[in-house]
């Protein structure tokens, strides 16, 4: 079945023309252009602010020029990521998207439903001459996954709207109000090389297969961390034989929850019995521990190129103790809100090689007070060792309001179609609302969306049944905001 088939069709051709168009955060210029186009094509007002979010205003449908302005906001960037064995340019190539069953997925790489899907939403309100609305401000928000930089740097004096729909959501039946912010700590430490043994053995060890996804909704899903389980099999295997750690590449980006890792090790010929032995103990033991959560578990060790050179001891056994010791996944849980997580760290990115070891990892809390005391732990784990530590991108978390006027309307809308409560959350993500409320004093403020899973993976996948849930709630929401 054809994408463009799918129902409501307006909204998923718009999701195909976006998927066409490469848009990696930090590179949105040709999606960028494509928004542009777009509004102009629809003789509609259309401005580029000073970062390169494109903001789109349409009038109000006939009847309802006395209802509130609704600012319609989402990103317009997507996480790039394929699995290590599917060729694919993201620079150059739309995403190859196929139907399976119930779900829209990508040929082994990254869907782009988050944020595709509040993108084509909103489209489609502005295209649309059948589609009852207030007058609607279309906010497309660029790098929101590697900084939001878009929603940080934004002219609030460009909008009028007073009711804020973020469509970033990723459970159809949830209606998000509240979210974490974040911080990034980036660090850095030149180790000693030193010659390779005589008489030893190149290895590469590999880490494949593992569920990743989002450090920010999944991080409580207890999945395997890559570059925390490649750390873990080099300690146990050092503390039995010698072993020199030549390279080690692991993770992707700093808001995924690491998949692969692969490490060079250089062992002494006459230990590849006792190696062997060691690494597959060790991986017989995390299959066991992950044995109900991560199905697809690949870890391998093969002779590779011979290496000249490697870490120092006094090296390793920092950079290694370190790798172990460092605080992954939730450091606290919310005390006021069942089952949020309130604090957590992910880390997210290695790469040791030819003297430099560098680091990144996330730090997330709905609390600013927590999200400082992680971003603590973090620093002082690699200052311990001697690294260069800068800690940066950091945005404030959205408290939530339970007395929102949004929020209000949009749970009695739910219970009267579907018969059943909504789930009133907040979330561990970094939704760019906590952020908008700061160019947006006043701004009533809610996040929704279809059922998104596996986002920011290979593996993500939107439903179709609740696309089309969240599209008519979606639309009878528009129908009953009120009056100024």
């Amino acid at each position: 079945m054809s994408i463009r088939s799918l129902e409501p069709q307006i909204l998923w051709n718009h999701f195909a023309d976006l998927n066409a168009v490469p848009r990696p955060s930090k590179k949105e210029e040709r999606v960028r252009k494509f928004m542009v186009d777009f509004g102009n094509n629809l003789g509609l007002e259309t401005i580029v602010d000073k970062i390169g979010n494109v903001i789109i205003k349409k009038p109000a449908s006939v009847g309802m020029e006395n209802r509130k302005t609704v600012i319609l906001q989402a990103h317009l960037d997507m996480v790039h990521q394929k699995n290590s064995d599917t060729t694919f340019d993201f620079d150059t190539q739309g995403i190859e998207m196929l139907v399976d069953s119930d779900w829209v997925k990508a040929n082994g790489t990254t869907l782009g439903a988050d944020n595709g899907i509040g993108v084509a939403a909103i489209m489609s309100v502005l295209s649309s001459n059948e589609i009852a609305h207030p007058a609607v401000e279309a906010f497309f928000t660029i790098d929101e996954e590697t900084g939001m930089t878009g929603a940080m740097q934004m002219d609030g004096s460009l909008f009028n709207g007073e009711i804020l729909l973020n469509i970033d959501t990723e459970d159809d039946d949830e209606l998000s109000i509240g979210c974490a912010g974040g911080i990034d700590t980036n660090t850095s430490y030149t180790y000693s090389e030193v010659e390779i043994n005589p008489n030893s053995k190149t290895v590469e060890i590999s880490i494949r297969g593992l569920l990743g996804g989002h450090s920010g909704m999944d991080i409580d899903k207890g999945r395997g961390n890559a570059n925390k389980w490649m750390a873990r099999i080099l300690w146990e295997i050092s503390r039995n034989i010698s072993i020199q750690l030549v390279s080690f590449d692991g993770g992707s980006l700093r808001n995924a929850i690491p998949r692969e890792a692969t490490a060079t090790i250089a062992i002494s010929s006459s230990d590849a019995s006792k190696f062997h032995d060691l690494f597959d103990s060790n991986v017989a033991t995390l299959k066991e521990e992950f044995k109900s959560i991560e199905p697809a578990i690949n870890i391998q060790a093969t002779e590779s190129n011979t290496a000249e050179k490697g870490m120092s001891d006094e090296d390793f056994k920092k950079i290694i103790n370190l790798l172990c010791s460092v605080h992954n996944g939730v450091f606290r849980m919310s005390p006021d809100i069942a089952g949020l997580v309130e604090a957590s760290s992910s880390l997210a990115r290695i790469v040791i090689d030819k003297g430099t070891f560098t680091s990144q990892s996330l730090q997330r809390s709905s609390v600013e007070s927590t999200k400082s005391e992680v971003a603590m732990t973090i620093r002082c784990a690699f200052e311990n060792i001697g690294s260069e530590v800068i800690q940066g991108g950091d945005y404030p978390g959205w408290k939530p309001n339970p007395n929102s006027t949004i929020l209000n309307l949009m749970e009695n809308l739910y219970k009267k179609m579907f018969q059943e409560e909504p789930k009133v959350k907040a979330c561990h993500a970094g939704l760019e609302c906590g952020i908008l409320g700061k160019h947006l004093p006043g701004v009533d403020m809610i996040s929704f969306g279809p059922n998104i899973r596996a986002a920011h993976s290979p593996d993500e996948k939107v439903q179709i049944s609740s696309v089309q849930k969240f599209w008519n709630y979606y639309l009878e929401t528009l129908k009953t905001i009120p009056n100024r």
